[in-house]
């Protein structure tokens, strides 16, 4: 979740708490994940290796190994205490890489790179770096799953996202302490419509569309012709 040098003492910060509200904060959390991880079925077999941007500890990596058990999973954030919260869900064959995205991916290629609710931290020149970099991480064949907090296309839309959210979330029992808290994380977001990912995306080489959308949240999806 955490995957920039100016957000990493937050995230390091909330790391130990960050779990516990994401079902209030995330008010899709099932239909998020679910299709953020059945986007993997768009493969031509089961993933063998899988990066994921922006770990955190490991929620949407835990989901993945759940549906792949024999899949080698890479995480990468830039928050050490998430990382090792990572281990503790994963367990010690997990290979965690220390760094923000704008960094060198870590060494290889992958079947598939998925992130959760991380790249929103990134500018938008920075959003098409990674995206481009993300395509050539991947074999010929592989799957891009993008799984994330998006801007409204105007701001009028990007208002009624916002409302939604803080409404929805405290609708749902999300305390005010927490919600103090996601604001601190917010404060680094520079969220994205999905129109524009999209066609980022697809200047990068994918085939690519988006899945699921629930006002502030959608899965995006390419693949590597």
């Amino acid at each position: 979740m955490c995957d920039s040098p100016s957000a990493a003492p937050t995230f390091e910060a909330h790391a130990a708490g960050y779990d516990g509200p994401r079902r209030k904060l995330i008010p899709s959390f099932d239909a998020f994940y679910a299709t953020a991880v059945a986007a993997l079925d768009l493969l031509p077999a089961p993933p063998r290796r899988v990066l994921d941007l922006g770990a955190g500890t490991g929620l949407l990596a835990g989901f993945v190994a759940a549906a792949h058990p024999g899949a080698e999973l890479h995480l990468l954030d830039g928050a050490p205490a998430m990382l090792e919260q990572a281990r503790e869900r994963l367990g010690p064959d997990v290979v965690l890489h220390a760094g923000d995205l704008r960094a060198p991916l870590p060494a290889g290629t992958f079947d598939a790179v998925v992130s959760a609710l991380a790249i929103h931290h990134l500018d938008d020149a920075a959003k098409q770096d990674l995206f481009a970099r993300v395509h050539a991480a991947l074999a010929p064949g592989g799957v891009f799953v993008n799984a994330e907090q998006v801007a409204g296309p105007t701001p009028r839309f990007e208002a009624h996202y916002r409302a939604w959210h803080e409404a929805t979330s405290r609708a749902l029992g999300l305390t005010e302490q927490e919600w103090g808290r996601a604001l601190e994380r917010m404060a680094h977001d520079d969220c994205a419509p999905v129109g524009d990912q999209l066609a980022w995306m697809r200047a990068a080489g994918f085939d690519a569309d988006c899945l699921m959308q629930d006002v502030r949240f959608a899965v995006l999806v390419g693949v590597r012709p």
